[in-house]
């Protein structure tokens, strides 16, 4: 299985940090976000990556390189100032992605979850990996029921930026900038869009605040 790391956002909440730096690579515990990514998907056994640029993307690929030094190989997408959203920026990495269901995780989390090799359900088009709803997010966004998202229901979660979507899910897309959320809105209205739980350690690293919580967890941890 291929990953995407979504990295082209401009972290407008996250300034001043990322006037002079790109949100992926803000440090925790002296090493940048994006980095506890690229070695979490090593170590499951993954070794294509694609990762999107657009905000100050030639300090990620400076860093990163052709991804060697983490035992990967990974491709760049370039993307016009502003970005194209989520949905846009997957869309336009969809040729260097394949045919096959895919790996997405969003640039600006931290979380611990274990990316070894799931598939999806014959039918499905998507799998989201939920979280219980954060302090910053109570009303959440989607709800799970025996596996199937739902739009509602009586416990809310929160969409944690990481899932596994199918290729199809982009089918009737042109190119251009749009988000992804009409994407998975649709495949839950004709049940094909699956989910889990995920209840250990994540975060969010929106402000700069989250980002000095996370930093100080993970030193004294």
């Amino acid at each position: 299985m291929k990953a995407m790391i979504l990295a082209a956002g401009r972290g407008e909440r996250m300034r001043p940090l990322t006037d002079a730096a790109p949100k992926p690579l803000l440090r925790v515990n002296d090493k940048p976000l994006i980095q506890y990514h690229l070695e979490s998907l090593a170590a499951a056994g993954i070794v294509e990556v694609v990762i999107n640029l657009a905000w100050l993307g030639a300090q990620i690929s400076n860093y990163l390189g052709d991804g060697s030094s983490y035992g990967l190989k990974i491709t760049y997408t370039e993307e016009p100032a502003g970005a194209l959203e989520t949905g846009g920026g997957i869309f336009q990495a969809l040729p260097l992605l394949g045919d096959e269901p895919f790996l997405i995780v969003n640039g600006d989390v931290f979380c611990e979850f274990d990316y070894r090799l799931r598939m999806l359900d014959a039918d499905s088009l998507g799998h989201l990996v939920m979280v219980p709803n954060p302090a910053h997010h109570p009303a959440g966004d989607f709800s799970l029921a025996d596996g199937q998202v739902t739009a509602s229901g009586e416990h809310t979660l929160t969409y944690s930026g990481i899932s596994i979507l199918h290729p199809e899910l982009f089918a009737a897309c042109e190119p251009g900038r749009f988000p992804l959320a009409p994407l998975l809105n649709n495949a839950i209205d004709r049940g094909r869009l699956t989910g889990e739980l995920f209840s250990g350690l994540w975060t969010d690293v929106g402000t700069p605040e989250r980002l000095t919580k996370l930093d100080t967890l993970l030193r004294y941890a």
